[in-house]
């Protein structure tokens, strides 16, 4: 009985790849573009924290409930997906969660920084908060960080 899997002539899927005599390998001399050699990242897990000022949590829900579309577009082309926002009414902390899969995350993000519509949002936004990063100013400033990062100390796909 002849199978495919018992096929002595066929190469081993595992074998070094071989070269004709004499030859040995040599990468291409044509060299590859950018877009050839970029590698979209497959989506790095970010997690961040600030703290909602007790008294604008309405007004917090009722601008994320109407996201501004120039906003949603900005975070989509910024390569930004799964983004959440969570509340805990005990202690006022906003912690954020989204995952990244670009291939430039600080250009990324500098292209969303420069966006007027996400500047003004970030300008209304922050009006609603408290930074818990010492001598963060505002979200449009950039650094330090207006929403504190917290570390992931556990995953499971």
């Amino acid at each position: 009985m002849s199978s495919l899997w018992t096929n002595q002539s066929a190469p081993s899927l595992w074998s070094k790849p071989s070269f004709p005599p004499g030859e040995a390998h040599r990468p291409s001399a044509t060299p590859l573009s950018e877009d050839q050699t970029r590698v979209r990242h497959p989506g790095r897990r970010f997690a961040q924290i600030v703290k909602l000022k007790p008294e604008c949590y309405d007004k917090y829900k009722e601008v994320h409930a109407a996201v501004w579309s120039e906003v949603s577009h900005a975070i989509k082309a910024s390569n930004i997906v799964d983004y959440s926002i969570f509340y805990d009414d005990e202690t006022h902390i906003l912690f954020a969660t989204f995952k990244y899969v670009g291939y430039d995350y600080e250009g990324d993000m500098e292209t969303m920084r420069e966006n007027p519509k996400v500047r003004e949002w970030w300008k209304m936004t922050d009006e609603l908060q408290e930074s818990m990063v010492p001598g963060a100013t505002s979200s449009e400033a950039g650094q330090p960080a207006w929403w504190k990062p917290v570390e992931e100390v556990f995953y499971l796909a």
